[in-house]
């Protein structure tokens, strides 16, 4: 398949969320309350719909299992990654992901690795980012004790920030802040803490999974060490985030300019674009782009333009994904 591959999100509601995926991306969200945009998704649930070509109105799921050529015939049971636009209008739940062994043998799928890079941030700003304590029993004892405010470290934001979330990694979103998240395709999120709310639908404190918590968070925390990377493909700036066995996460700012890529190793690459307008240009077709669209460059396109006034995000798969 020579051509971009665009894709409809799917939309989540949230007891979090609101509604700046409407009023910042334009998107038509089921509610005031829409907390996620699952953009390039096939995660059974929440699969996006491909919008072009030959494969136009199937899913994501359907695609990676009965076309595995457009992607280079990767191997693995499932599309390793997922990108979603998250709205938190209110903090999430305080929560930890497991990894892979973890969440093979107890939830039979893949663990949860990912990272934000945070498109808006109101003022004063904080995401809930590791932990204060020392040892695992200590770390049991600060949650069976509430002790919140001891235990859970704040670490303030930007727009134009970006964090890396191991699995393991005790986190949450606060208030006010949206960012796009890059992921392994997991949906499983075990909550530690959730600031006692009650969920307006069903009257009850949401579901609490505190021996899972304690058994995979990462005990002492430690800061993973990013070393951000930059070059230009043309006249595009390019930041490489971070690169893992598990995803490559990349920054592509053009303004007025264009710059053409090559395929390397990666058998194909996910595309956001976070805002601007321009066109993607593959073999000689000119393909629109504008704020709010998500994209698949398959491994068939071995080389692309990118021209206009945009800001992008892109990622791939690494080698273990």
């Amino acid at each position: 398949m020579n051509e971009p591959l665009f894709l409809k999100p799917y939309f989540q509601e949230k007891i979090w969320g609101g509604d700046r995926l409407k009023t910042e991306f334009g998107y038509d969200i089921p509610s005031d309350h829409t907390g996620e945009c699952w953009a390039i998704s096939a995660h059974p649930h929440g699969p996006a719909t491909v919008e072009n070509g030959p494969y136009k109105g199937e899913t994501l799921d359907e695609v990676w299992n009965q076309h595995r050529e457009i992607f280079g015939n990767a191997k693995g049971d499932v599309f390793p990654l997922l990108t979603k636009i998250l709205d938190a209008k209110t903090d999430l739940s305080v929560q930890v992901h497991p990894d892979d062994k973890y969440a093979m043998e107890h939830e039979h799928e893949l663990g949860k690795t990912e990272c934000w890079y945070v498109i808006k941030a109101d003022e004063g700003s904080v995401m809930y980012y590791g932990h204060n304590a020392k040892s695992r029993e200590e770390l049991q004892q600060m949650i069976e004790n509430h002790e919140w405010d001891k235990l859970l470290r704040k670490v303030p934001v930007h727009a134009g920030d970006f964090l890396y979330v191991p699995s393991g990694t005790i986190h949450a979103i606060g208030k006010g802040i949206m960012v796009l998240e890059t992921q392994q395709s997991s949906d499983t999120t075990y909550r530690l803490y959730d600031f006692d709310r009650v969920d307006a639908k069903t009257g009850k404190k949401r579901e609490l999974h505190l021996k899972q918590s304690i058994e995979c968070t990462n005990v002492p925390h430690k800061d993973p060490e990013l070393k951000q990377v930059k070059s230009k493909v043309g006249d595009v700036n390019v930041t490489q985030f971070v690169s893992t066995k598990f995803f490559a996460v990349y920054e592509w700012h053009v303004q007025n300019d264009e710059g053409t890529f090559k395929r390397e190793s990666a058998p194909y690459t996910l595309v956001s674009v976070l805002d601007g307008k321009g066109e993607v240009i593959v073999d000689g077709k000119h393909y629109p782009i504008q704020k709010g669209m998500h994209f698949i460059l398959p491994y068939d396109v071995k080389e692309w333009t990118i021209k206009g006034n945009l800001q992008i995000i892109a990622s791939e798969p690494g080698k273990d994904a």
